[in-house]
């Protein structure tokens, strides 16, 4: 059986800024809940059988924060689209999908530890998210990336034609571009084409030689690339841990309860009326019972 792997908090920004606003009958804001809805119940036609689980961001700081001032946060995350992560998270429960809460780690790490756990148990796992991020979870045509806006599938060719290098360098390969979405700037001069050129002959940011004349690649300004990583070699080595996803999130359940069985009824109809989502009351195309 093949195991989608939902990024939720990207779902939920994507329905937020996609989807006009909207308020439930007690005045609250749903107007991105009502979106991951709507969006959740299409895949789970488009892609039945399967198993199913969402990561979510349930509260935008993690221990990344931590480690460096300038990872994202909340700051600028419009309040009333933060309010809606909890109805969210109850939505996508009230659909039968799993929901992990992340907390001290992030959505992202949420799915990696989800392959990491599963992989060798799903006919394929599918992670639902063009966060790039996530191309280091990729493996051959069994763990790929799906962009559900674009329609896209990415697999291990795929990270390489995109990026320049493996799923395997993607970790260092944002340590030395930076990552503007997650708030670290990358080390100066080096760029998408420098950093593929090198990393894709060396894979990773601890075996290139310190010398630019040792380099066996030479790319544009090799001498200034090898200068910056000389002098910025502790933040690149904090940035490459930035972006390395953890794949130890706390995930209680087996393989088998990840298992979509069909949209408990009572529930989801007490959600759709308690929120005003009246279209979508009788969308579900198979109920559990």
């Amino acid at each position: 059986m093949r195991l989608v792997l939902l990024d939720a908090t990207y779902e939920l920004f994507r329905a937020y800024f996609g989807a006009p606003p909207r308020t439930a009958p007690d005045g609250r804001q749903v107007g991105a809940v009502a979106g991951i809805a709507a969006s959740t119940l299409a895949l789970l036609r488009e892609q039945t059988p399967l198993a199913i689980a969402a990561a979510t961001d349930t509260v935008v700081h993690s221990f990344r924060n931590e480690l460096y001032e300038g990872y994202k946060t909340d700051a600028g995350v419009p309040e009333d689209l933060l309010a809606q992560f909890p109805l969210a998270e109850d939505v996508l429960e009230a659909l039968g999908v799993t929901v992990w809460r992340m907390r001290e780690f992030e959505a992202d790490d949420g799915m990696a530890s989800g392959v990491a756990r599963f992989a060798d148990e799903a006919e394929q796992v599918i992670l639902a998210s063009p966060d790039k991020d996530l191309a280091q979870c990729v493996d051959g045509d069994h763990v790929v990336m799906l962009d559900r806006r674009k329609g896209v599938t990415t697999n291990a060719e795929g990270v390489r034609e995109k990026f320049g290098v493996g799923p395997e360098s993607i970790p260092d390969y944002l340590a030395l571009v930076g990552d503007a979405a997650d708030g670290f700037p990358g080390l100066p001069g080096w760029g998408a084409k420098s950093t593929a050129t090198v990393l894709g002959h060396y894979v990773h940011l601890e075996a290139i030689p310190e010398a630019h004349g040792d380099w066996a690649v030479q790319p544009r300004g090799a001498g200034r690339l090898a200068r910056s990583l000389r002098e910025g070699q502790e933040d690149a080595a904090l940035f490459k841990e930035l972006a390395t996803l953890r794949r130890d999130a706390p995930i209680p359940q087996a393989f088998a309860d990840l298992e979509w069985l069909g949209v408990p009824r009572e529930p989801w109809l007490a959600m759709c009326d308690e929120l005003g989502l009246t279209e979508l009351r009788s969308r579900p195309h198979r109920w559990l019972d």
